[in-house]
């Protein structure tokens, strides 16, 4: 390829990580707004959690993109320009599975701790900062990871509006050289290390994480451990 399409794919693909980066915020925000809201005490909080979450489940992604990118508009007179159109369709159509990550993640945690929090007089929110999502979000990481994987490959869907991120990018590449296999087996690649990035960034969120949470398992006694326990007396030495 010449300089001037790998100009145009290298453009594509900060336009990709732009999107990426801002629906995985929104999508982030929704996820712990609306996970946390059904396990609310009131019902009719946790009926709209539950209710937005299905609705959004339930529809496809692509046609949400094209409902915010041209209904929303003609219904409420907000034109939004591609970039922010996807980031919402996105951002609110994964932040609906997302919820249901934070929500299980909060109901494994033992109920004692959250027991244990109203023998203290913890408020709800107390509670749930200082107890439930430290236990909880570090078992959220990998779902999530997976998640924004999910939202990585699912960001090539804006290529259907216009918008010009690596798969509309490729596209037009692909048009100019008429040739399907290289620039096809370009993209998956650059989809690929970026995937890998980020699993690598999620793995290492993750270990920061649960660094603070709990002990690591013991790898094994060292012979100096050992001669100290029987000095002490522990595991029955002879006299």
């Amino acid at each position: 390829m010449t300089t001037g399409l790998w100009e145009l794919v290298l453009k594509g693909v900060w336009t990709t990580v732009q999107l990426l980066v801002f629906s995985a915020l929104l999508a982030a925000a929704v996820s712990f707004v609306v996970g946390v809201a059904r396990t609310h005490r009131l019902w009719i909080v946790r009926f709209l959690a539950g209710f937005y979450t299905e609705v959004f489940r339930g529809t496809s992604a692509l046609i949400m993109i094209f409902w915010v990118y041209f209904v929303l508009p003609i219904s409420f007179g907000w034109q939004l320009v591609p970039m922010w159109a996807g980031t919402l369709a996105l951002g609110l159509t994964y932040g609906a599975y997302g919820s249901e990550i934070v929500r299980g993640a909060l109901k494994a945690v033992d109920p004692a701790q959250q027991e244990g929090g109203i023998a203290l007089s913890f408020t709800p929110w107390q509670r749930l900062r200082l107890i439930l999502l430290p236990q909880a979000v570090p078992e959220m990481i990998p779902p999530f990871s997976n998640l924004l994987i999910e939202l990585l490959k699912g960001t090539a869907l804006v290529s259907i509006i216009g918008m010009s991120d690596l798969a509309f990018s490729g596209n037009l590449v692909r048009l100019a050289l008429q040739e399907s296999q290289e620039i096809y087996t370009y993209l998956l690649v650059i989809y690929f290390v970026i995937a890998f990035a980020l699993t690598r960034l999620m793995r290492g969120l993750e270990k920061r994480l649960k660094s603070g949470v709990g002990k690591e398992p013991e790898r094994g006694v060292t012979a100096h451990e050992l001669k100290r326990a029987e000095t002490a007396g522990v595991g029955g030495g002879v006299a």
